[in-house]
């Protein structure tokens, strides 16, 4: 195992879409939300675990999620998980853990990737990992990982990438031409006809030294906060230094400060069972379903005349669902959501309202 080798695991969402399953207590991806006694975070840990030492995988999260990350990932040390006050997008969140390998080894191959992802074909993902790196650590090149698309889905933001093939040891690896926000339908469509493009992972690779020269160039703000905590860093002084820079730092996304930016942008296409776990339909999509479609987890569900739905509920409770078809019933915590699955965006909404209306506790 390559000792240049990093991961850089960010899992600070609350996860809105997965309410109520997903509360700001406890976010999808410190759940087992795929009933296989793993939660989402120790899934991916396990799987970066077989690309790079233990030692240097690190966590950022929020600060209220300290214990949730060190009870559920008991191998790493207090030092390996990043603690942040305030969200603030993906940039930050990767500027600080710059800073934090840096002082650790500044030639390290880094991969940053979400907590909360699904990935079905591990032994491809490792694989295509590796590929990415080894091309990171040969190149100043800033890499994402590209899924073949299967459908024109408008939830993903889109990449379009150059026919031209510049690098020798696979074909699947193409300079960027151009990144799409989530599109329309329509849209969507003629991306999928194309050929050209492929969904965004949000999972990078670059070597330490490239993504710290991007901040330079792009988000010199940004980087600038972070280069002042330089000697504080796996220090007393690190916690009080991260909450004043979090409270003047601006709250922007990798993808637009550097991604959207760079002209050294490559993209990896791949295709090893991936999804973003965003929302309840996209949890259906990948669940084991039973003869009329339902994705059922509880073990005393009765269904009658009810399809295509996803339904998941406490092993205690006793639940006979009828006539219904394309919804999501989820029950947590004496909190029950029914909704149609077309519907799904509604969710966040929902959340803001009960919180509004009934309070904290909900939600």
């Amino acid at each position: 195992m390559n000792s240049n080798h990093y991961t850089v695991i960010m899992a600070g969402g609350v996860g809105a879409r997965f309410w109520p399953m997903s509360k700001t207590s406890r976010p999808k991806q410190f759940i087992d939300i795929l009933g296989v006694g793993k939660t989402l975070i120790r899934m991916t840990f396990e799987r970066f675990n077989k690309i790079c030492p233990v030692e240097n995988i690190y966590v950022v999260t929020n600060e209220i999620y300290k214990d949730l990350v060190l009870e559920q990932l008991p191998e790493l040390t207090e030092n390996q998980v990043l603690l942040e006050p305030s969200r603030r997008n993906t940039a930050p969140c990767i500027a600080y853990a710059n800073y934090k390998i840096k002082e650790q080894n500044p030639d390290a191959i880094v991969v940053v990737a979400p907590s909360d992802h699904i990935i079905l074909k591990e032994d491809e993902f490792v694989n295509d990992i590796n590929i990415a790196m080894e091309a990171a650590a040969a190149n100043d090149w800033l890499l994402t990982l590209g899924i073949k698309p299967s459908r024109p889905d408008t939830g993903y933001g889109y990449i379009q990438f150059e026919e031209e093939k510049i690098y020798p040891k696979t074909d699947r690896l193409r300079k960027v031409k151009t990144f799409t926000e989530k599109p329309n339908l329509e849209i969507a469509k003629t991306f999928l006809e194309s050929g050209d493009f492929l969904w965004n992972s949000g999972i990078f690779v670059w070597s330490l030294k490239s993504i710290m020269k991007a901040f330079t160039s792009h988000l010199p703000e940004v980087d600038n906060l972070f280069k002042k905590g330089v000697g504080k860093y796996s220090t007393g002084d690190e916690a009080g230094f991260i909450t004043k820079t979090y409270a003047v730092c601006t709250n922007i996304s990798i993808d637009y400060g550097v991604m959207e930016k760079a002209d050294n942008v490559f993209v990896l296409s791949v295709d090893f069972g991936w999804s973003d776990l965003g929302t309840w339909g996209s949890l259906y999509t990948i669940q084991e379903k039973e003869e009329n479609g339902n994705a059922v987890v509880g073990n005393n569900v009765m269904l009658y005349n009810t399809k295509n739905c996803i339904v998941h509920m406490p092993e205690n409770k006793l639940v006979v669902l009828q006539g219904l078809d394309d919804y999501i019933v989820v029950e947590e915590d004496n909190t029950l959501l029914v909704c149609r699955k077309v519907d799904e965006q509604q969710i966040r909404q929902f959340v803001n309202d009960v919180k509004i209306e009934k309070g904290d506790n909900f939600v």
